[in-house]
């Protein structure tokens, strides 16, 4: 098993966001007690989901609960940059393509109670690896020993892969920045995610500028959820 290390930049802007992923959990929470493993995806790349689903499954392990980071954006992950392995490492496409062990390609990481799985290479035929029984028989294993399992997936708004996964999972959330989609294509991607079946929890409004923004002009997001900022969060991904 290797382990990761949270790179410093991204930890001290974990530090420096604290407050805002820490009422995301909580709303999650909230939301029942059942809601083990969630879903996390964009309408299209660059709205902050991989930085959303990293931080906010650091939020949940240092509140002290067992969490485990999928990396499930094999077609172009971005963790990477963020988690730095110290030696050669498995991650889930090996064993989806049934090249390793699910035990291999778990991590420990340098954040107490976080481990992850990365996405590992990108293989020819993401999304039917994302279809086969060794996902699902995954996450029957490590939702029994985990408290909460975050899933980073690819924009729903370009493939179907985040569907996918969440038709496997408690809940769903949808990232979107501030501004920069339409909400009719937001409304889109959110109908997408809730015909999954999985629960859908809400449109986390991100990268807020609330010296310009008002909420009022979003209301429509209040219908799914709305969890709110503080303030514009630092970019640390797509």
């Amino acid at each position: 098993m290797s382990q990761f290390t949270l790179g410093r930049a991204k930890a001290q802007m974990v530090k420096s966001m604290e407050e805002y992923y820490n009422a995301i959990q909580v709303n999650i929470q909230f939301s029942g007690s059942e809601l083990k493993v969630i879903t996390v995806t964009s309408v299209q790349p660059g709205e902050g989901k991989s930085t959303t689903s990293t931080n906010l499954a650091i939020s949940f392990a240092t509140s002290g609960y067992r969490t485990l980071l999928i990396d499930a954006d094999i077609r172009n992950s971005v963790m990477t940059g963020t988690f730095k392995a110290e030696e050669a490492y498995h991650g889930l496409t090996s064993y989806l393509s049934g090249h390793v062990d699910m035990y291999q390609v778990i991590h420990d990481t340098s954040v107490q109670n976080l481990n992850i799985i990365p996405a590992g290479q990108v293989p020819p035929n993401p999304t039917t690896l994302l279809q086969n029984a060794r996902f699902e028989k995954l996450l029957e294993y490590v939702r029994e020993r985990f408290d909460y399992v975050i899933i980073d997936t690819p924009p729903i708004g370009l493939v179907v892969d985040a569907a996918i996964v969440a038709q496997k999972t408690d809940g769903s959330i949808l990232v979107t920045e501030s501004g920069a989609i339409s909400r009719r294509f937001v409304k889109k991607a959110v109908e997408q995610m809730e015909q999954s079946g999985a629960q859908f929890l809400g449109v986390i409004l991100n990268k807020v500028d609330t010296t310009k923004d008002k909420y009022g002009s979003y209301g429509a997001y209040g219908a799914y959820g709305n969890y709110g900022n503080y303030g514009r969060e630092p970019e640390m991904d797509s």
